[in-house]
């Protein structure tokens, strides 16, 4: 699979291009139809001006944040312990840290004028639910952090920071492709809306 990654990458920048020309061309050969081009002064100000906007969507902070979570997990050790003593105790105290992240989060957004419910007392759209994503990667990235201190998997700082980095460093491909369709997607509705 990660050899057809690079082959994506490139057809979905050639598709950009191939719409900066479609654009241009269709929105020459028909001018009243409401198709804009991005090659026009008001595309390119457009992209220019709004690029970076676009791109900083509460998606590219999930994905950053849940591939931090996913560094933890996977460098903690959690996913291949074993059965020692240390091992043991580690799921314990990473459970009863679990149990109680979670009621704290319960205290915040379940019960009646909680801080996280909404003006309306609604759990549905509230500051709750657009925080879901970022309340659960750091859950999971501090309960793996708690099981990788306590298992002795993590022995410093640096090694709490470089399971972060590996989370990231995995992550590096899905950035690229959310940037590519990202830009692409966005170019497609300021082309035909």
């Amino acid at each position: 699979m990660k050899r057809y990654l690079p082959h994506i990458a490139l057809t979905l920048f050639l598709a950009q291009l191939l719409l900066l020309l479609v654009s241009w061309l269709y929105s020459a050969a028909f001018p009243a139809d409401p198709v804009r081009s991005l090659l026009s002064g008001e595309g390119v100000r457009w992209f220019f001006g709004h690029y970076a906007r676009l791109l900083g969507s509460p998606l590219l902070v999930w994905i950053v944040l849940l591939s931090l979570a996913w560094g933890c997990v996977a460098h903690c050790g959690l996913l291949h312990s074993g059965n020692s003593y240390r091992e043991r105790r580690a799921h314990v105290i990473t459970l009863l840290y679990l149990i109680i992240y979670i009621g704290v989060v319960l205290s915040m957004s379940v019960i009646p004028h909680a801080v996280l419910l909404s003006a309306t007392g609604a759990l549905w759209p509230s500051p709750f639910s657009a925080s879901l994503v970022p309340i659960t990667a750091f859950g999971i990235l501090s309960a793996a952090v708690v099981y990788g201190t306590v298992a002795g998997n993590y022995q410093s700082l640096a090694d709490v920071y470089e399971s972060l980095l590996v989370g990231i460093r995995q992550a590096a491909s899905l950035l690229l492709f959310y940037v590519l369709l990202a830009q692409f997607y966005y170019s497609l509705r300021f082309v035909f809306c």
